[in-house]
Formats: structure tokens, sequence, C-alpha cells
């Protein structure tokens, strides 16, 4: 199984996701919140539910907080409804990108979400018209011997599996992701990231200065309230990273 590794691009953008630890903590709590309101509060019958509480716990939200969230999306405890919408744009140099917003006043997010776009040399687009270029998908980032990893991401149902350096990338179907990551985990494989996201099914090579520009309006966007993840398909080489990176 063979394909161009998007590792590089993924490490980065965590990366500086992290370093906003407090508002990530927020948009993974409103999260949990608006899937248990939609599926309900049992995490074996609600899978979007089972995997923004486990992503929670990937980046150390305490359980209480987790908690708290799943009855307040569940009608438990007092709480916000929050609005799923889906805005769509291009960046600099052509990339498509695709934001996730869940909000309780649609006015709001799409006066800074338009806002951030016109600041940072994009566009905002009309419905349907970059989303088409994304699929929805399971991704895994895991280490561990690779023969181990193969054959334990296979048997859980794995659709592709990408070797990049010392880590693997698995793509599953999105409602396969837990299944997928139970098997790793039942085999001992460490797992760095995992998570339902948008993969697109086309990208666009960026050089260093285009970089920037396109990393310059998702960080924008990234840093509203609302907004939960952004998507874009652009891909830059190693050295480029390097370059961005100094």
């Amino acid at each position: 199984m063979a394909g161009h590794s998007k590792w590089a691009n993924i490490k980065h953008r965590k990366g500086r996701q992290d370093a906003k630890r407090g508002k990530l903590f927020a948009k993974l709590i409103r999260a949990i919140e608006a899937a248990a309101r939609n599926g309900g509060s049992d995490i074996n019958a609600n899978a979007t539910l089972a995997t923004a509480v486990q992503k929670a716990k990937d980046n150390s939200v305490p359980k209480d907080n987790i908690d708290r969230a799943v009855a307040r999306g569940a009608g438990e405890l007092d709480g916000i409804a929050y609005e799923e919408i889906w805005y769509e744009g291009y960046a600099a140099g052509g990339v498509a990108v695709y934001v996730h917003v869940l909000t309780d006043n649609r006015n709001r997010s799409s006066s800074d979400v338009r806002s951030a776009f016109s600041k940072n040399g994009g566009s905002l687009g009309e419905p349907g018209s970059v989303g088409y270029l994304f699929q929805q998908k399971g991704l895994i980032v895991a280490t561990g011997d690779e023969d181990t990893v193969m054959m334990a991401a296979l048997e859980g149902g794995a659709e592709d599996i990408i070797t990049a350096d010392d880590r693997f990338e698995i793509t599953t179907e999105a409602g396969d992701l837990v299944i997928v990551r139970a098997a790793l985990e039942d085999a001992d494989v460490t797992i760095e990231q995992a998570e339902v996201t948008q993969l697109p099914t086309m990208s666009v090579d960026l050089d260093a200065p285009g970089a920037a520009k396109v990393l310059r309006l998702i960080d924008a966007l990234e840093d509203l309230d609302d907004v939960q993840d952004v998507y874009a398909n652009f891909d830059v080489a190693d050295e480029v990273l390097a370059q961005l990176d100094e």
C-alpha cells in the first residue's frame, strides 16, 4: 500500500493547534455536547460521540469535564444547542478550504469566517464550491512494529496504510475508526492521533511563500471560537516545512 504521506502536514498543523490548548479544550467539549445532543449519551450507540470523547481524552481533557459535556448535550444539565455549519472557500494559490463550525449564533459565525477569509488573502465561496473535493474518513497515526501494525489494521478493517518514516497513517471509513483503533490497541500499537477528518481527493503543491499564506488563513480561522476544524487540500514538501519552521 503506497501513496504520498500526509504526516508532515498533519504534524505541522497538530503542533500549531496544541499551542492553543485552552481554546482546543473548549472546542473538544463543544464537539462532545453537540454529538450527545444529536445522537444521545450512549457511547456504544453513538459513534460520533465515542470519537469526540476519545479525541478529548487523547488531548488530556479531564474526565469530569467530559462527563459534564455529555450530560449537557443529553439534556441532563443546562447547556447550549449548537448548530452545525460548513463554510467553503479558497486560500491563496487556489487551495480549497473547508470549515466546520458549531455555533449558537449563525450571524456571528458567518461574519467572523467571512472576515478571516477576506483579511488573509482568501475568498468565501458558495455552498458546494469545494466540499466535493473532500471525503470524510477516519485517520489514525500510529507507531510500532510494521508487521504488527499492518496485520492489526487490516484485520480491524482499515482501508489503506501509508508508511511515513517510523509512523503509519491508517485510513478507515469514518464509522470504522473506533473498531480499527481498538484492534491496534489490542495489538499494543501506540496511537499518536486518531480522528474523523476530511481528506482531500486531490492536493495543490505549495512552495514556502504559498504555504505561509495558506497557513495564515488557517490559523485565523482556527482561532475563531465557533470553528471546530479547518481542512485544506494543500501539500508541501519536507524541505518547505523546514523553511517555515526556521
